[in-house]
């Protein structure tokens, strides 16, 4: 399999993740969607990352639809997302809050990057939004007494929410103040310190 995107996308990180987790072999192409889309648009037409070719050739795109093909290929029981109700729902719920948020992340590095005038009402917009997010994050995981969300075993909420945490960080210094959410300071800082999340990370890289 390829991987394709730069490990400083909380979207690319998660898959990378989750294919190291898993044992599954992967190459890895740190292509940027800004500096390499005529390398992307042959693999995905949206020139959006991650994008994951699969050795028959066979392409899937949008992070949640790749994991979802991973669990597949995870031995019985042990797919980070939980098979049984009510945790698989609570589960999907988390990390697509996680992903939700870091999409308004991008959204608003984007709307600050490249726009010569910044619009002052999306960017409250998007700030309301990440704070309101973190602090329903923040709540729901002070709420569980397990070593990770779901359980004693590592899941694909953790590490989203873990990798999103880290991208508004390093994207946007100053944005919101961890201090006020420690639980889920707490809880991204333990896994960060976790080989495979050393391994599959890079500084944030400002597109050009």
């Amino acid at each position: 399999m390829i991987l394709i995107g730069q490990f400083d996308s909380p979207f690319v990180r998660r898959v990378g993740i989750a294919l190291e987790l898993y044992g599954l072999a992967y190459a890895h192409r740190p292509w940027s969607v800004f500096g390499d889309t005529d390398l992307i648009r042959p693999y995905n037409p949206l020139t959006r990352v991650p994008t994951l070719v699969l050795d028959n050739g066979e392409v899937l795109i949008e992070s949640h639809s790749i994991l979802d093909y991973l669990d597949s290929l995870a031995p019985a029981g042990q797919a980070m997302f939980p098979a049984r109700e009510p945790e698989r729902h609570q589960a999907l719920k988390v990390a697509a809050l996680a992903t939700g948020l870091a999409e308004k992340a991008v959204s608003l590095f984007y709307e600050r990057r490249l726009h010569n005038e910044v619009s002052d009402i999306w960017v409250d917009r998007c700030r309301t939004q990440i704070t309101s997010v973190l602090k329903v994050l923040e709540a729901d995981r002070e709420a569980r007494s397990t070593d990770y969300w779901f359980g004693e075993q590592i899941g694909h909420p953790d590490i989203a929410v873990a990798a999103v945490i880290r991208f508004i960080t390093e994207a946007h210094p100053g944005l919101v103040d961890m201090v006020d959410y420690p639980v889920l300071s707490g809880h991204a800082a333990r896994l960060e310190a976790m080989a495979v999340f050393q391994k599959v990370a890079q500084p944030f890289i400002a597109p050009a």
